[in-house]
């Protein structure tokens, strides 16, 4: 992507009053989920799109989105909707169609797949709404085939998971055998995230054992990993692509009986995370500051509904944790 610029953590109280354009206010759909009553018919309607509520780093960026509007209740209406799971991807191209539908002046996404959702935010575009995408940049040449050109808000996917995997390498040293857990292969940042561990693996010598999706999903990744573990029973490190993978992977090594032997790293920094990474059964996930990321959209795409524009990646934070 062109035109990078970073900022530092979003602060959910660090934004000043502004005043917005009239806009109409209809109730909130039926996937929606609203927050108190009906506002007032001269504020701005805001729609999050998100992906899977099953997976805690969604249910943290709603958490913070809701408290972000409930402090800002006097500026904007605003309604969230998930998805059931990660491959619910209808429930998205749904979610979307329904807040042009409604006349929504705003709608901030994190794409559950990267080419399928150009099509419905082209048409949003088309509607006069403002999009920002967050969390998951949509595919580049999909949108040029679309003719839209959308900024990217949102971390480094990449970069983060080249930290996570560098301090696995660290810890096991050249020739330290792993496995990957990929995500959904359909999403930007399942794939840069992949790049990012394959470069780990490339500068600290590791050696790959095996690479495969488990699509994001807790469940799915258990059974993945307790298939790695009965092909390669000498796995010393696992790099999961989420933390709700990394979830699935701990439960599985904790089965085989293998607690704490080998070293697995995540992303996301879900609170679940928390007490592993003390206990020894992880080693390291990476922040990006999910419960922020929705709230930070939402200033965005009013401050294009003031007027600014913005365009290339706006580069959010990451932060390698350990215990």
């Amino acid at each position: 992507m062109s035109k990078v610029s970073t900022i530092q953590p979003f602060d959910l109280g660090s934004f000043s009053r502004r005043k917005f354009l009239k806009t109409s206010a209809l109730a909130a759909g039926a996937l929606a989920l609203p927050l108190g009553p009906a506002l007032a018919a001269d504020k701005p309607k805001v729609g999050l799109v998100m992906k899977s509520l099953a997976n805690e780093f969604f249910k943290q960026m709603q958490a913070g989105a809701e408290d972000y509007a409930a402090k800002n209740k006097d500026k904007f209406d605003f309604a969230a909707v998930g998805m059931k799971d990660e491959r619910d991807f209808a429930a998205q191209v749904d979610a979307i169609e329904n807040f042009i539908t409604q006349n929504y002046n705003i709608i901030v996404v994190a794409p559950a797949d990267s080419k399928a959702m150009v099509t419905p935010i082209a048409k949003a575009l088309k509607a006069g709404i403002k999009v920002i995408n967050i969390d998951v940049s949509l595919d580049t040449e999909a949108k040029k085939k679309a003719g839209i050109d959308l900024a990217f808000f949102g971390p480094d996917n990449r970069a983060g998971a080249k930290l996570a995997g560098d301090a696995l390498g660290k810890a096991l040293g050249k020739g330290g055998k792993v496995v990957i857990l990929e995500g959904n292969p359909e999403a930007d940042n399942a794939k840069e995230r992949k790049l990012g561990f394959d470069d780990a693996v490339k500068e600290n010598g590791l050696d790959l054992l095996d690479s495969k999706t488990a699509h994001w999903e807790t469940e799915e990744a258990n059974t993945l990993m307790t298939n790695f573990l009965t092909q390669h029973p000498d796995i010393q490190g696992v790099m999961a692509a989420n933390d709700s993978m990394a979830l699935g992977v701990v439960k599985a090594i904790d089965a085989a009986g293998k607690s704490g032997q080998i070293k697995v790293v995540g992303f996301d920094n879900i609170p679940a995370v928390g007490p592993l990474l003390k206990e020894g059964k992880m080693l390291a996930t990476v922040e990006q500051y999910g419960a922020q990321m929705a709230a930070m959209g939402i200033d965005y795409g009013l401050r294009e509904l003031a007027g600014e524009k913005f365009s290339g990646w706006v580069k959010t934070d990451i932060k390698l944790i350990t215990a």
